[in-house]
């Protein structure tokens, strides 16, 4: 017999499968980072239906693996199963690209579609498509992999499945880097816009790479099949064919290896409902805190990456340094206690979340509550202001760079007044609607405007929010950083308006400004979580000039801070997620392999949906305490699991399936000498009765 061709002792197939992997996450990835941005901006919904949309989403890639294993195992097999499904798959990415091209349908002057209905039909389509293309294989590819290697390579086995782990995650984080910068580029044909189509059309391009090799591969796979027909690798028989009377007991038994197996996967949920808040909780928390680390700024959803880098840099010291050392110092370190491990590290990884939450809780501007309010006083003229709150008086000096807040219940609200020297006190009169912030524009003894902020909690994703206040006597239009500010009415404020990080250009224009005026601007850096109120002053030639005044502090909190939640939670990630692969390949049937690997994917959907039901029901007022409910879960999953993983008894299919080959081989045997001797005339007796 012939043997496969290898490589570094690894059959030749395996990279092909490990590359086109890379691929495939490459392409789900960076569609996947996109959609929240696709929806919100492109297609117009609100982010309530972008995000509903979004998790429906990514449930149905992790509901359809058990369809895809269906087909694997009892139809097509595994490498037809993925070829097919991949280019369902790639079509899917083309159409979503394709419906991301804003001169598909028209545009109308504000650069929206006329036919947006268009759009939302492909991308749905195209979602759906993928949805069904990603699901299918992801079952098929780790077993098909596994399915590659030959009796006595269960080491070269088992680290394919860390190698393939790290390839899915290097596919990850290339993506998530690259996706979002091709999207911020502008193209078209009619209008420039955010250029969606390259965005989505690269991971379209990958995902076909990937159909390429996975056809490469299935001529690899097809020859070692032939390769592989003898006494020692018996025909592999259709496994609903096993239903009759003469393989009840190999199906029986087979039945009851999945069973166990399944059995086990019952806790593993829980621990997916606290790696999946990544991209949740953690992204909101990381929102609230300072992104410079050293030189680098870091946004919020970019912290997302630190797990995927982790990954591709602890994947090979575990699996090449860690695990030998625990061998050597003669520990049993066997696949369930590993995953109990990994259960462990992710709760402890929520202790630190919470940990973080409260240091984070420290620094956060006090909002108004029930029937509080809150109120600051501006003053954008040009001599000191006196202002009394039921006699107690404080002066205010022209533009004062940060704002001071003062707190009232609205049931006993002070008398407000503006004091001014030899001239009656002018009282401010307005009507405020508690849990608001606002802010008392004066400008001279007889003149106010109460202004309501409309800010009730620190700008979300790390933004900065910015208005501004026009003190000249003609309105006034701001442009900044392509946001519009229409028309500013004298010594008023605008809306807020929410910015990223960084310096801002700023572009006034007014028919009260001397054309021989300067009218483009600056902003500061912006940080990350501030909010600032840009008053445009009048100066003696005439020409405008910025003044800024912070109204909510920027966030003081480095975002380095979530490196060690980060990193127990990959640790955890190592030991739990790529030994569940292999444990799941291990301990199955060889017709019944992606249907295991079905099952564990769906934990992964389940967990998710815990995610949903105790965060919509806990509704904590404070976020640490929920982070430590999730971390007290996880721990109690943590023990259960680990007194049914005490009575779990590993088992080798291989070896019970070949049993049953050879009572099969000894029943044919003996039915072959049967037919033998009764040929030379042998006959049995005949009965009186049949006579």
């Amino acid at each position: 017999m012939s043997k496969s061709k290898t490589c570094f002792g690894y059959p030749l197939s395996i990279f092909f499968i490990v590359v086109n992997e890379f691929c495939e996450r490459f392409s789900y990835y960076g569609m996947r980072a996109l959609l929240i941005l696709y929806f919100r901006n492109f297609i117009g919904w609100d982010d309530n239906l972008s995000t509903a949309i979004y998790h429906t989403f990514v449930a149905l890639c992790y509901l359809t693996p058990i369809l895809g294993a269906l087909i694997a195992d009892s139809w097509l097999g595994k490498f037809k199963t993925i070829v097919s499904l991949s280019i369902v798959y790639t079509i899917g990415q083309a159409v979503i690209s394709v419906s991301s091209i804003a001169d598909l349908t028209g545009q109308d002057n504000d650069g929206k579609s006329l036919n947006i209905s268009v759009h939302v039909a492909l991308s749905m389509i195209g979602l759906a498509l993928i949805a069904l293309g990603t699901g299918g294989i992801k079952p098929c590819v780790s077993a098909f992999g596994g399915d590659q290697f030959e009796e006595g390579q269960e080491q070269q086995r088992n680290r394919f499945f860390s190698i393939f782990y790290l390839a899915i995650n290097a596919g990850s984080l290339l993506s998530t880097i690259i996706t979002p910068i091709l999207r911020v580029q502008t193209c078209g044909i009619h209008s420039q816009q955010a250029c969606y189509p390259l965005a989505f059309g690269v991971p379209a391009a990958l995902m076909a790479v990937s159909l390429i090799l996975n056809s490469i591969n299935l001529q690899f796979a097809i020859k070692n099949r032939f390769r592989h027909r003898s006494k020692k690798f018996p025909k592999r028989e259709h496994w609903l064919d096993w239903a009759t009377e003469k393989y009840d007991n190999r199906l029986i038994s087979q039945i009851k290896m999945v069973t166990k197996v399944m059995f086990l996967y019952i806790p593993l949920p829980m621990f997916w409902a606290l790696f999946d808040q990544q991209g949740s909780r953690w992204t909101l928390q990381a929102t609230a805190m300072s992104g410079k680390i050293g030189i680098i700024e870091i946004q919020p959803d970019q912290m997302q990456t630190v797990n995927a880098i982790l990954i591709v840099i602890m994947v090979p010291i575990v699996d090449g340094v860690v695990y030998p050392l625990i061998a050597k110092c003669g520990f049993n370190f066997s696949s369930l206690k590993k995953m109990t491990v990994g259960m462990f590290l992710a709760s402890m990884a929520f202790v630190v979340a919470a940990i973080v939450q409260v240091e984070i809780d420290k620094t956060l501007p006090v909002f108004p509550q029930g029937h509080e309010i809150q109120l600051q006083v501006l003053n954008i003229g040009n001599n000191d202001m006196n202002v009394s709150f039921s006699g107690e008086s404080a002066v205010f000096s022209p533009l004062t760079k940060k704002s001071e807040f003062r707190t009232f219940n609205i049931d006993t609200l002070p008398n407000i007044s503006i004091v001014s020297k030899g001239l009656q006190d002018t009282p401010v009169i307005h009507t405020f609607e508690p849990s608001h912030r606002y802010t008392l524009l004066v400008w001279d003894p007889n003149s106010y405007r109460v202004v309501k902020d409309g800010l009730t909690k620190k700008p979300e994703k790390g933004e900065n929010g910015i208005r501004f206040v026009n003190t000249f006597n003609d309105n006034i239009t701001v442009v900044m950083d392509g946001k519009v500010y229409n028309n500013i009415n004298t010594n008023n404020a605008s809306e807020y308006q929410f910015f990223p990080s960084g310096v801002k250009n700023i572009n006034i224009s007014s028919s009260a400004i001397p054309p021989t005026c300067t009218k483009e601007f600056s902003s500061s850096s912006l940080e990350f979580g501030s909010a600032y109120t840009y008053i445009i002053v009048r100066q003696s030639d005439g020409c405008p000039k910025i003044e800024e005044v912070e109204d909510i502090a920027p966030n003081t909190v480095n975002m380095a801070l979530q490196i060690p939640q980060y990193f127990l939670l990959t640790c955890g990630e190592v030991v739990f997620s790529v030994t569940g692969l292999e444990f799941s390949y291990s301990q199955a049937p060889s017709n019944m392999k992606s249907v295991l690997q079905a099952g564990w994917l769906l934990t992964v959907a389940v967990g998710n949906i815990i995610v949903l039901i105790v965060a919509g029901a806990g509704q904590f007022s404070e976020q640490w305490a929920e982070y430590i409910l999730f971390a007290a879960l996880l721990l109690a999953v943590c023990i259960i699991f680990a007194i049914m993983a005490r009575f779990y008894t590993y088992v080798n299919p291989a070896e019970i399936e070949a049993q049953f080959d050879e009572e099969e081989e000894e029943a044919e045997e003996k039915k072959k000498n049967f037919e033998k001797h009764n040929q030379y005339g042998v006959k049995e007796p005949t009965s009186q009765t049949q006579m």
